[in-house]
């Protein structure tokens, strides 16, 4: 409010100020994503048993932009985000980007959260506790009213070498990995059963609170259980080829080897796009 008592409001501020964004471009060059990224967004999340998890997601936001239009209006796309409150679910997510689409007049958006997701996991032997921290992205596509939803997790295996338990006389050569699992499904499945069945393709899964007992076991069951990265991927395949919901999938497993100064790795892709 003024001296005088004339009144402003801040869409009365917001309209006299020029609308750089809306101006032409003369170059016809359409721009396929532009918006905003590494934006920090605090988030809770469900879990398998009903409980809410608290995280951070690294967020991207995007859309398409034709060629007639100088830029966008990157308020817009934080504006969505906090729209949509804290507690992220499929249903939240998967609406995002259509929001994006009729606020910013766009054919295609895009949202990408990329959070790290922990579970408390019991040693194999004598139970002790530990958190053990996974990767997740969830990642969605919307073009002409249609939704494209990819999870991804990304999960530390440990893998041991079958050619060097069969030449070695003494043990054989181990090391961690990282598989990166990316489904689309026909319904929604929880992060952890993801987690789960990479776990079960690798030599042994990961703890985070070993004692003796327990570094004997995982050594041991790692030996019993040798698999090249070729396996891992083939047997992840083998699980998702198998699972109900699970329409698409892409799975890349990587070992940081021990014994070379190298990395290995392998990637299978099936399933249906649509």
């Amino acid at each position: 409010m003024l001296g005088s008592g004339i009144f402003f409001s801040a869409s009365d501020m917001s309209s006299s100020l020029k609308d750089t964004q809306n101006e032409r471009d003369h170059r016809k060059i359409a721009i396929d994503r532009v918006g905003v990224r590494s934006l920090r967004f605090p988030l809770r999340i469900r879990d398998r048993d009903q409980h809410e998890q608290h995280t951070v997601a690294v967020v991207s936001l995007a859309v398409d932009l034709p060629h007639q239009y100088k830029g966008t209006h990157m308020s817009r796309f934080v504006e969505v985000l906090h729209a949509h409150g804290q507690v992220l679910d499929v249903k939240g997510i998967a609406a995002m980007p259509k929001e994006l689409v009729k606020r910013l007049n766009a054919e295609r958006a895009h949202v990408e959260f990329k959070f790290p997701y922990f579970r408390s996991k019991a040693a194999p032997v004598t139970q002790t506790k530990g958190l053990l921290d996974y990767g997740v992205i969830f990642e969605v596509n919307s073009e002409h009213d249609q939704i494209d939803f990819v999870v991804t997790v990304e999960v530390p295996v440990a893998t041991l070498c079958p050619c060097s338990k069969a030449i070695s006389d003494r043990g054989a050569h181990n090391q961690r990995g990282m598989v990166t699992f990316s489904i689309r499904f026909t319904r929604p499945i929880w992060i952890e059963d993801l987690i789960e069945l990479v776990e079960a393709s690798a030599s042994c899964q990961l703890y985070s609170a070993l004692k003796r007992p327990d570094e004997k076991y995982v050594t041991e069951a790692a030996y019993d259980n040798p698999v090249f990265v070729e396996d891992v991927v083939r047997n992840v395949a083998v699980r998702a080829k198998a699972h109900p919901d699970i329409k698409w999938f892409r799975v890349e497993a990587e070992n940081f080897e021990s014994i070379h100064n190298h990395n290995a790795y392998a990637v299978i892709e099936q399933g249906d796009l649509r």
